[in-house]
């Protein structure tokens, strides 16, 4: 965490968290800044919605036979629109470094890459939309016991056990997950 802000961490939801879209989430924080913060889904995929299919819709041809990954929900804030989060071996114009590892690229740019055998990032996902906070909005919820925060690494970002990574990353705070109540308090 540099200078009180969470960006390139991980945000691993509380149980209990009142709003049902983000029960288990694993969000990367992309930016962070005294006005806003915005971040990615890491482990909520589109139901049989694969990045070939995608491709296809955007009239994206592909020169090389793509993996079917799934595509994701990145949050629900404009779910029309795609982020490819991915490893910097890929720099776009518009890229948005998070961290030492991974950029954040939203042009279609970044999928024309994906499509071909040159150029494209070794790593990626795929999401629709974005979670969002407003100014101190994610301070106030960290704060409040909403979320847990760990630095990510490129496992937790990228593998597609979409269903373990709640686990793995508050495993990767020596948590037991089983131990995590939905009650807060203070000592």
């Amino acid at each position: 965490m540099e200078g009180g802000f969470f960006s390139g961490q991980l945000l691993i939801a509380m149980p209990g968290i009142s709003d049902p879209r983000f029960e288990r989430a694993v969000i990367l924080v992309c930016a962070h800044d005294h006005q806003h913060a915005m971040g990615i889904a890491l482990n909520n995929p589109v139901e049989g919605l694969t990045v070939p299919d995608l491709l296809k819709r955007l009239e994206i041809k592909s020169t090389i036979k793509l993996p079917p990954d799934l595509v994701l929900i990145g949050g629900p804030v404009e779910r029309e629109r795609g982020f490819v989060l991915h490893t910097r071996d890929y720099a776009g114009e518009a890229s948005l470094e998070v961290n030492d590892q991974v950029a954040l690229t939203a042009t279609r740019e970044v999928l024309e890459a994906m499509a071909t055998d040159k150029g494209a990032p070794s790593r990626r996902l795929l999401a629709l939309g974005y979670a969002g906070w407003g100014a101190g909005q994610l301070e106030g919820e960290i704060k409040h016991n909403v979320w847990l925060t760990c630095e990510p690494d490129e496992a937790l970002i990228f593998d597609d056990d979409y269903e373990g990574k709640w686990a793995r990353a508050v495993a990767k705070l020596g948590i037991d997950p089983k131990f995590l109540s939905a009650g807060a308090g203070r000592a």
